[in-house]
């Protein structure tokens, strides 16, 4: 099977996942989850390279590069999902397929989060299933990049 690489970005404050609003993000850390989603995608064919800034320019340095080394990316923008144009234009630069991920669900809590600056240019949004949200879009993406490879 060929491994397909997929760039997984986290945005601001996902280095703290595991320490902050552990009721909120729970108790898994970033480390525990990049280790998960690198074993969920060899079993889906990918090869998954994940990144975390707290920069956005960095997050738009990263999307950039993707658009000549990876096939796709999956997304948890943070707090820059609802504000940042320069980072959906960056995706959208791309001309990758995008899947958007929240740990938690937007739409369930305060107002200002419930607009996605990205939402428009991705092909689809998992959000409030925890870090579960990740596997879920990865199984997508091997999906969608199969049948965009096909």
């Amino acid at each position: 099977m060929v491994d397909i690489p997929i760039l997984i970005l986290n945005g601001p404050n996902l280095n703290m996942l595991g320490k902050r609003e552990p009721a909120i993000y729970g108790a898994t850390t970033l480390a525990d989850l990049e280790a998960d989603c690198r074993e969920a995608g060899k079993r889906f064919g990918l090869a998954v390279d994940c990144r975390q800034s707290n920069s956005e320019g960095q997050l738009i340095d990263w999307c950039h590069q993707a658009r000549d080394t990876h096939r796709g990316i999956i997304i948890n923008a943070g707090g820059l999902t609802h504000t940042s144009v320069a980072l959906r234009d960056a995706l959208s630069v791309a001309e990758l397929p995008i899947i958007e991920v929240h740990i938690s669900n937007i739409h369930a809590r305060e107002e200002f989060r419930h607009h996605s600056m990205i939402a428009p240019i991705a092909v689809g949004m998992i959000c409030g299933l925890g870090t579960t949200g990740y596997r879920l879009a990865l199984e997508a993406m091997a999906e969608i990049v199969a049948d965009i490879e096909a």
